[in-house]
């Protein structure tokens, strides 16, 4: 299992073949972690990413579900785990 790096920045075309896109409205991406990518907060598998460059996001998550925050200069990742 690789850790997502991102020391310098995060692309997702980085990880393409480790991640199914779920939802893509132009500002947020929502992936699946297909490939047991460590999260790059804590380093243990996570299930969803949820990524933005937008200063604020809303979003629901499940109660008793823990998640991981990770900021690059342009882009705020959130897993689930």
């Amino acid at each position: 299992m690789g850790r997502i790096d991102i020391t310098g920045g995060f692309s997702i075309h980085d990880y393409r073949a480790k991640l199914k896109l779920l939802h893509d409205d132009g500002e947020t991406r929502t992936l699946e972690n297909r490939a047991e990518l460590g999260c790059p907060a804590c380093g243990r598998a996570f299930d969803r990413l949820f990524v933005t460059e937008d200063a604020t996001a809303s979003f629901d998550t499940p109660p008793e579900r823990p998640f991981c925050l990770a900021r690059t200069e342009a882009k705020l990742l959130l897993m689930t785990h």
